[in-house]
């Protein structure tokens, strides 16, 4: 199920709305030619030409050697281009219904410095997305916002994140989400559980051999969970377990890479698993993917691509025509772990109405299987990008394209 408002509320990031969403980057209004004063500067000759603006910074990449601090990373990092928030977790209310959810607010740069000094100038883009995954009623119920800062439209700080009345506090506790849109949405308390995980090395998570496509890339994998879960206008109250996730740099991708497979999960043994197999343009899987165990006591380790073993399995079609597959086996070797993924419900596709061609697959999944030779259970989310709309290169390179 889609939910939107009236396209030219939160959507109106264009002018009036209609003008065509391809091109992110912001050109100045054209100036009428200046006319002839008929003076000359002294000594004779024309007057000089004004002197043309300063030229623009690049993005700047995700170097290694990074230190991470808190509060001062939840926060926007606006010297890189691509920038996302992560909310993801499965609940329970008390009866046993169970409910999976998405809030995720996206920054990306079109111009590292706009043209015209203006609240209304366009630096950055920013996406939000919110999903929620009703297990007993087998729906899926998602809308998607677009706005440009403006006059405190959308942004982040330490102290939140946030698309209009979307939004995520962080506090000393933890953190606070609140979405909602026509009769869905969520309200929810993410207390602190594990401390912070930190992927890859050196305060980088390497996308590929190119040296600055990677990502500054932290989680929390285990956040306690309570609060309310709204579906047809009906609340909820709720319990289970939340991961965020914030990623930062200037290009994430490999040129030619079509998209990716990210996996989450939680288990009853007290670990946490991260793992995303990047696809490139013959389907099979690049060196840059990855991933990352977490103990028990939450100590981590890291994870290289020829550690992992992912096979796709049973394949869902989607309306929009894309076959995604829905159950996956995950083998890591030297953690003697073996797992199956499989879909609470396959109809877990986002399409974004307000950024067209912009196509996924999230949704709440279910694991059993082994580690150690004891058997282990557990629950995360999925997400599969690439398998319709547009290369994710396009969106998440540091092409421009």
């Amino acid at each position: 199920m889609t939910c939107q408002k009236p396209f030219g509320t939160h959507q109106k990031l264009f002018g009036t709305g209609s003008e065509p969403r391809q091109n992110l980057q912001e050109s100045p209004p054209e100036a009428a030619p200046a006319p002839d004063s008929g003076f000359e500067q002294a000594g004779g000759g024309p007057a000089a030409p004004p002197a043309a603006p300063p030229a623009a910074p690049p993005w700047q990449p995700a170097q290694p050697g990074y230190r991470y601090e808190f509060p001062r990373d939840h926060a926007q990092h606006p010297r890189h281009k691509i920038e996302w928030w992560y909310f993801t977790g499965n609940l329970d209310t008390r009866e046993g219904r169970r409910f999976g959810y998405q809030l995720t607010f996206f920054r990306i740069g079109a111009v590292t410095q706009p043209a015209v000094q203006s609240p209304w100038a366009l630096r950055d883009v920013w996406m939000a997305h919110l999903a929620v995954t009703d297990a007993q009623g087998r729906a899926y119920h998602h809308a998607d916002r677009l706005n440009r800062a403006g006059p405190g439209l959308a942004g982040s700080t330490q102290e939140r994140v946030w698309n209009e009345d979307w939004q995520c506090l962080f506090e000393p506790g933890g953190m606070r989400l609140r979405a909602a849109e026509c009769d869905f949405g969520l309200e929810l308390e993410l207390e602190k559980g594990k401390p912070p995980v930190f992927h890859g090395s050196q305060g980088i998570s390497q996308k590929g051999p190119t040296p600055g496509n990677a990502s500054h890339y932290y989680s929390f994998t285990r956040l306690p969970t309570r609060g309310s879960v709204t579906v047809d206008g009906a609340r909820h109250e709720v319990a289970g377990l939340s991961w965020m996730d914030h990623e930062f740099g200037s290009s994430f991708l490999e040129k030619g890479t079509t998209g990716w497979d990210w996996f989450s999960a939680q288990l009853d043994d007290g670990s946490e698993l991260m793992l995303f197999q990047l696809r490139g343009e013959n389907g099979g899987a690049t060196t840059g993917s990855a991933g990352t165990f977490i103990h028990p006591d939450g100590s981590a380790e890291a994870l290289a691509a020829d550690d992992l073993r992912l096979t796709p399995g049973q394949v869902w079609r989607s309306p929009a025509g894309a076959r995604y597959p829905t159950g996956w086996s995950l083998e890591v070797p030297r953690l003697a772990l073996r797992l199956e993924a499989a879909a609470v419900l396959p109809q877990q596709e986002f399409q974004a109405a307000a950024t067209p061609g912009l196509g996924y697959w999230e949704g709440a999944v279910d694991y059993r299987g082994t580690r150690a030779g004891k058997a282990v259970r557990g629950r995360g989310y999925l997400e599969m990008t690439g398998y319709s709309g547009r290369s994710m290169s396009l969106w998440f390179g540091g092409d421009g394209e």
